[in-house]
């Protein structure tokens, strides 16, 4: 059975591109634009790993994380996207129970190492 990604971004060029890369290489993909639509989503189906953008129309990335785990379904590695490079934000994501934060833009290959990372 291929890894769950969920994608948690507004972003509709970059979930395309996402869904795309991810389906490509073997991944099972789902993708949410708000953090009501990723927490049924997430409760829906457990994502092995959650790219979770931090900035969303209804609120903060991190909420989508918290309710997961107030939920019981917290995804196996949940991976904060910002564009924002300081270390209050990565202290904040970090806390906040994530595995890793990634800045963006982020090179293709490098996202793909990281998810890898967090499947093995």
């Amino acid at each position: 059975m291929p890894a769950r990604i969920l994608i948690v971004e507004d972003s509709t060029l970059v979930t395309d591109a996402f869904r795309i890369l991810f389906s490509e290489t073997g991944y099972d993909v789902d993708v949410a634009a708000t953090v009501a639509e990723a927490i049924e989503r997430g409760i829906a189906n457990t994502a092995d790993v959650m790219l979770l953008d931090l900035s969303l129309p209804d609120g903060n990335g991190l909420e989508v994380l918290e309710a997961l785990r107030e939920r019981g379904v917290p995804p196996r590695a949940t991976l904060a996207m910002t564009g924002h490079d300081d270390a209050k934000t990565r202290r904040i994501c970090l806390e906040a129970g994530c595995a890793d934060v990634l800045l963006k833009p982020l090179p293709i290959g490098d996202l793909l190492r990281h998810i890898q990372r967090h499947l093995s």
